[in-house]
Order: C-alpha cells, then sequence, then structure tokens
C-alpha cells in the first residue's frame, strides 16, 4: 500500500491519548495493542470500517479529514470513473442519467 497521508497521529497527540490508549477504544487488548494503531499511523496498515468509524467518534473529526489522503485519492478515482460512465450514457441517449453523473462528477470536482 503506497503511503497517504493521514492525521491520526496529529490527532491522538492533540488529545494526549497513548497508542495503547487508542487501541483500547479500538476494541484492542493484549500485549502490543498499541502497534495496530501505531502501523495505522504510520500507513502501513489500512483500517477496516469499524476501525474508521471508531476514530472518526473518538478524534471527533471526519474520515475524510483524518484519511485525507485516501479520500482525496478515491475521489480522483471516482470522478475518472463518472466521467467515463457519462461518455458511456451519452452513447445510449439517456438524458436523466447523464445529467446524474454531470452532477456528481461537478460536486466531487467541486
Amino acid at each position: 500500500m503506497a503511503s497517504l497521508p493521514n492525521y491520526l497521529l496529529t490527532n491522538r497527540k492533540r488529545l494526549t491519548l497513548s497508542q495503547e490508549e487508542v487501541a483500547f477504544l479500538l476494541g484492542g487488548n493484549g500485549e502490543g495493542k498499541g502497534s495496530k494503531v501505531s502501523r495505522d499511523e504510520s500507513s502501513k496498515r489500512e483500517p477496516g470500517l469499524k476501525d474508521v468509524l471508531a476514530y472518526e467518534l473518538i478524534y471527533g473529526k471526519p474520515a475524510r479529514e483524518l484519511f485525507a489522503g485516501v479520500y482525496e485519492q478515491v475521489e480522483q478515482e471516482v470522478a475518472q470513473r463518472a466521467k467515463i460512465l457519462t461518455y458511456r450514457v451519452v452513447e445510449n441517449n439517456s438524458h436523466k442519467r447523464q445529467e446524474v453523473l454531470t452532477n456528481l462528477i461537478s460536486k466531487i470536482i467541486g
């Protein structure tokens, strides 16, 4: 997995929590429980949906801010696929679907 920026460490330090404390809040137990948080903070592990939602609750920030690098990458990929899909819809003369996709692209791109 390519290293994309996240702001987990920044937010953990802002709240003065240890990696072990965050791991406990995530549901981790046993020895070395902070290592999971360490891997998440250094982008060596891609957390699952439950962990992402837990981070959002713990840090009080939306996932798209906590995982800004991944969010930006996904945003670009969805926009590219929506453009391709728009061309396919134009070929099939589906004006309503074309409008929906054009609005989606505008929303993503800004």
